[in-house]
């Protein structure tokens, strides 16, 4: 992928989020939060996945004015993403995308639009709150003087909810396969192994709300449970990157992500059918205090002796 361009400018800028059941009590704050954007020269764009216009309008109090995409019979999670996301790409120059039950801050399509002069993919700091927008203390970010680009392929950062997006990378980066499950993770790579130009802003874009249908965890200890569930997904991650991976890939990228996926494949056959092993790791990954970090349960390379030669 070619270096950034300094000439780079989100003239055209869209806000994109999907709304499916199980976030209507959230919707009304965040079209508040929406309408508090100190920036507001955007395009609303709403992926609808097992709710009609009717109801998001009723749940939120008012019809917002976006550009509605239905999901159809039939669709993964991720095939809606690719139903948004494809024709917007071709309409705008950037994106910023969001969750429904999140709270954006005042300044996070300013400060999005701005980061996009400089990088490809940036993402924001969360603080993090509990279902009813209480503070947790905590805040999802990167480890002091980590690159982001560092992170990555072994774990993520890049979410939905608090990243932006040059378009032109974006679109590269499709299409999203309907069996993917991680799709924010599955992005982030492809751009990743593109070798584009990837941000990561400390101020704290977005309210990231904790619950029980958040696919990872990010705060609290994490149970034997949670590990393999996570390996599971993490180990079909993998699987899919390497089946596709993007025209103008690097190779050396390439062949890294072949060595990560070959170390959790060892993991998940050494500790997952191991009870002993798996508590030990478990306990030991507790005692470690890492940062929140989405997919850092699994084959964590601070505790490699338990599961290396």
């Amino acid at each position: 992928m070619n270096a950034r361009k300094k000439d780079f400018a989100a003239k055209r800028l869209a806000l994109c989020t999907t709304i499916y059941p199980g976030v209507e009590p959230y919707l009304r704050d965040w079209h508040a939060a929406l309408l508090h954007q100190t920036d507001q020269d955007f395009q609303l764009w709403i992926a609808l996945d097992g709710l009609s216009v009717d109801q998001v309008a009723l749940a939120m109090g008012v019809l917002p004015d976006a550009v509605w995409i239905h999901a159809e019979a039939g669709d993964t999670p991720a095939m809606i993403r690719q139903r948004v996301l494809a024709p917007l790409t071709r309409e705008y120059d950037g994106v910023v995308l969001v969750d429904s039950d999140d709270l954006m801050h005042p300044g996070r399509v300013a400060a999005a639009r701005a980061d996009l002069e400089k990088f490809e993919l940036v993402a924001c700091a969360l603080r993090l709150v509990d279902q009813a927008g209480r503070d947790l203390g905590q805040t999802f970010s990167l480890p002091s003087q980590t690159a982001p680009d560092s992170i990555l392929p072994r774990h993520n950062v890049f979410g939905l909810s608090n990243t932006a997006w040059r378009c032109a990378v974006l679109a590269k980066c499709l299409p999203i396969p309907a069996e993917v499950e991680i799709v924010d993770w599955f992005l982030a790579t492809r751009a990743w192994l593109m070798g584009a130009e990837l941000g990561f802003d400390p101020v704290i874009g977005m309210d990231y709300r904790q619950h029980t249908s958040n696919m990872v965890r990010t705060c609290g200890s994490i149970d034997s449970r949670q590990v393999i569930r996570d390996t599971e997904r993490v180990r079909r991650h993998f699987r899919l990157i390497r089946a596709a991976p993007p025209e103008g890939a690097i190779q050396s990228r390439l062949i890294q992500i072949s060595r990560e996926a070959d170390d959790i494949e060892r993991f998940a056959a050494l500790i997952i059918p191991s009870p002993e092993l798996l508590d030990k790791y478990t306990c030991a990954l507790n005692k470690l205090g890492l940062a929140p970090m989405w997919w850092s349960s699994v084959a964590n390379p601070a505790l490699k002796q338990l599961w290396s030669d």
